[in-house]
């Protein structure tokens, strides 16, 4: 015979369980999914306890609330698996990001810009940098330049998710994949 209540420790924010109802009356369904009807809540626990189930309030909202006779532990069981394959299909996008310096060499930049072109391939986003040194930053229009010349080479397998913006010593602009 199951105790009444053992399950009330583990998840009582998301469901109320056999004692933990707070209703004088309860719409009943049953254990196959039929509905038994509106019923006092010590004949719906009464009930729950002859067939060794536990009494689980799934709409605590409704009026009256909703009461199911079912195994909890089963349930529960059931919850977690669902939740742990939708975690495992879900995709987890990264945020890569590359270095580039205002007075950067052409095949410097075609190396960085080839590595861009794989992480937005990949599906990640891309944060975008122009560092920039000591009096460099006087000069943070070529910074601007280079980011929008990386951001017109990749218009076509990106979105611009943040222009170009100068923060600090840095001006950053962040590019995210276009989705398929």
């Amino acid at each position: 015979m199951k105790i009444i209540g053992r399950c009330n420790t583990i998840s009582r924010e998301q469901h109320q369980i056999n004692d933990d109802i707070r209703a004088r009356e309860v719409r009943l369904v049953g254990p196959e999914s039929e509905q038994l009807g509106i019923k006092p809540l010590r004949e719906a626990l009464q009930m729950a306890t002859e067939m060794n189930l536990d009494l689980v309030n799934v709409a605590p909202t409704a009026k009256p609330p909703v009461c199911r006779i079912m195994d909890y532990g089963k349930f529960r069981y059931e919850q977690q698996k669902k939740e742990k394959e939708a975690r495992k299909n879900q995709k987890v996008i990264d945020v890569k990001e590359v270095w580039f310096r205002a007075n950067i060499e052409e095949h410097d930049y075609q190396t960085k810009y080839r590595n861009v072109v794989k992480f937005l391939k990949d599906g990640d986003k891309v944060k975008a940098s122009v560092r920039f040194r000591g009096r460099e930053i006087a000069h943070a229009d070529l910074g601007k330049k280079i980011l929008d010349r990386l951001a017109s080479e990749v218009a076509e397998i990106c979105n611009v998710e943040r222009a170009p913006k100068l923060e600090g010593r840095s001006m950053i602009m962040i590019l995210a994949p276009k989705s398929s």
